[in-house]
Formats: structure tokens, sequence, C-alpha cells
């Protein structure tokens, strides 16, 4: 959102979240004034409601999920309500309003897993394979979103991402959860070996990739968007603690988590190929994340 109102000066955006604990809308308050900025407070499930709320709307970007696997393990339910029966109410929202054009973000998970040690990546055409009752929910919405295209005509396009990295994101997900318990002197869970790699997106760079979807996409086409940057769990954990002066005496080895997923990796040439590549390094992305949760924490905003 604060993209999107400093690079798009003449649009105005309609956030509808229905706040859920990851959800905090102090982390928006500085629009609460803004005359470009509309908040409704919404369950995307309540299909009156979302009805209403896209009746004057151009273009929806579909962000809102149920996206931490430990929760799809302990009930997977409430993700097949938000992740599947949401996304097709928003789907058929937009239909019946005539949307302009409906943008899915996804995640790299439905593609499966990766061997390591091999130079393998998903692509567009790797087929679906989801391992998890998240990225299950999330293969099933992407699937709805290509039949409204097929059926209905609905104007689409997807991303798929890999792992996000940034400031605004709640403590569940493995960066800011070590970075928050480091800052309060607690130890780090690490699941298994550590040995567990993903590739690491800085939050500015999947806004712009978004963004030029948006612009330059073809629809019904699906975009990855990675910054190849993989890192595994191990050596992620070691970065962190060496930014905040911290010993490997913080790590703490625990059990791995049911279908643990060994590799992620995304080829983005097709999305680049749009005029799209990461700004972002690695190390850059999370210096200035570290940066962010300190500010946060250590200055008594908490």
């Amino acid at each position: 959102i604060y993209y999107w109102l400093k690079e798009h000066p003449s649009d105005f955006i309609v956030n509808v979240d229905i706040l859920t604990y990851a959800g905090n809308k102090k982390n928006l308050t500085p629009l609460d004034e803004h005359s470009r900025y509309q908040f409704f407070h919404a369950d995307i499930c309540d299909k009156n409601k979302i009805f209403e709320v896209m009746k004057n709307v151009d273009i929806v970007v579909h962000f809102a999920a149920e996206t931490h696997n430990d929760r799809a393990i302990i009930d997977p339910g409430i993700f097949v309500r938000t992740n599947i029966i949401g996304t097709q109410i928003l789907l058929e929202a937009a239909r019946l309003n005539n949307i302009k054009r409906f943008h899915h973000i996804s995640t790299d998970e439905v593609f499966g897993s990766l061997p390591l040690g091999t130079s393998e990546k998903f692509t567009e055409q790797t087929p679906y394979n989801p391992r998890s009752p998240y990225s299950a929910s999330k293969a099933a919405a992407d699937h709805f979103v290509r039949a409204y295209f097929n059926t209905f005509g609905l104007p689409i396009t997807i991303t798929n991402c890999s792992n996000n990295l940034g400031p605004y994101q709640f403590p569940e997900k493995i960066i800011p959860l070590f970075i928050t318990n480091l800052l309060e002197e607690k130890k780090v869970p690490l699941y298994g070996d550590g040995l567990y790699v993903r590739d690491w997106l800085y939050v500015e760079d999947h806004c712009r990739a978004i963004d030029v979807v948006l612009q330059k996409g073809i629809l019904g086409e699906t975009y990855l968007v990675g910054a190849n940057n993989e890192v595994s769990n191990i050596v992620l954990v070691k970065k962190i603690l060496a930014l905040l002066g911290k010993d490997e005496s913080f790590i703490e080895y625990v059990p791995d988590r049911p279908g643990h997923d060994r590799r992620y990796a995304t080829n983005s040439t097709k999305l680049q190929a749009l005029g799209w590549k990461p700004l972002y390094s690695f190390e850059e992305a999370l210096k200035k994340t570290i940066k962010w949760y300190k500010k946060i924490l250590v200055g008594g905003k908490k």
C-alpha cells in the first residue's frame, strides 16, 4: 500500500483486511487521514461485504491468505476456508463487478520440494506438487483463479513468489522471529539439521514485481518471482547472529516439522523479460530488515 500510493499518485487504494492475529492496523496509522486510502474491516469469506466493497474497484490484488505452515499443521481447516473458499468468493465478486484485472499472489511452495545440491529451479511449467496443507490450499486457489479465466473470461494474472523478508512482517516467520527473539535475549529455534534452503526476496522487490505484472503482464499468465538468493536456515541464523553481535549459543535445535520441504528455488526469467529485476542483495535486505525491527523493539514501540 505504501509502495503503490508513492509510485502511482493518481490511484486510490481500498484495503480490505479481517485483522487476524497477524494483522496490525497500526502498520498503516500514517494513512488514516490520507485522501487516496480507505480501510474496510471485512472477511473475504463474507460474500455480501466483498461484493459491495468491490463495486467501484478497477483492479484487485489478492494478498489475503493464511500462510504459516506450522499453523496449517495444527488446523488445516482455516486454510481451506480462507485460501480456497475466500479466493473463490473474491473471484465471483470480481466477475459480477466486471473487474478489469484480478491479480492473485501465490507461493513457490505449490511446486513441492527440490533436492539439495542441484541447480534445478521451479519454472512456470513445473507441475504442481504441494506437500503441506498450506501449499495444497494455495495450489487449489491458483487452480480456481485459472478456472475463472478459462470459464468466465475473468482477466487474471498470477505471481508465485519465493520467501519474503522485510519490515511489518508478523514475528512467526523465521526472519522476524529470529530477530525479535535475539533482540529480547531469547534463543532461536532451528528446525532439524538447519539445511533447509529458501530463495529470499525483499518485500519491496516483490511489490515492484507485482507492479510490472499489472502493467505489462499477459492476461491468463503466471510469473515466478525470486531473487536468486538461496540461503540455508543455518547460514541464515548465523548471518543474523553476526549482525546482532550474538554467538551460536543462542541457537536451539528443535525437532523438525512434518512435511518440511528441503529446498525452493525460483527461475524468474519470464518476469525479467518484462523489465523486472531485484534491486536488493540478500545482505542489504537483511540489514534493512534488522534495522526496522530494532527501531520498533528497541525504540519502545513494540
